[in-house]
């Protein structure tokens, strides 16, 4: 059987993660919305709801961003590396 070793948390990228899963989030928000012009009803208020889902999404990335931005500029703790 595997090791149970912790992985250590290395936060040294992550600002860079949270902006690529942003503009990928955008980017099927723009691909979604070009598809509500072929769908029905239905599809319409499914895609809808979901790019709803995504902002919001955006919004809670745009603040843990932010959150490791700050970390970032003021020393990671050696308890998180």
């Amino acid at each position: 059987m595997g090791s149970n070793k912790h992985n250590q948390d290395n936060r040294l990228d992550n600002v860079e993660k949270i902006q690529d899963a942003i503009q990928n989030t955008e980017e099927n928000i723009t691909a979604a919305n070009e598809t509500l012009s072929f769908s029905s009803g239905v599809e319409k208020q499914a895609i809808e709801a979901k790019n709803d889902r995504r902002r919001k999404s955006i919004e809670g990335m745009k603040e843990e961003m932010q959150d490791e931005q700050e970390a970032r500029e003021s020393g990671y703790s050696n308890d998180n590396m």
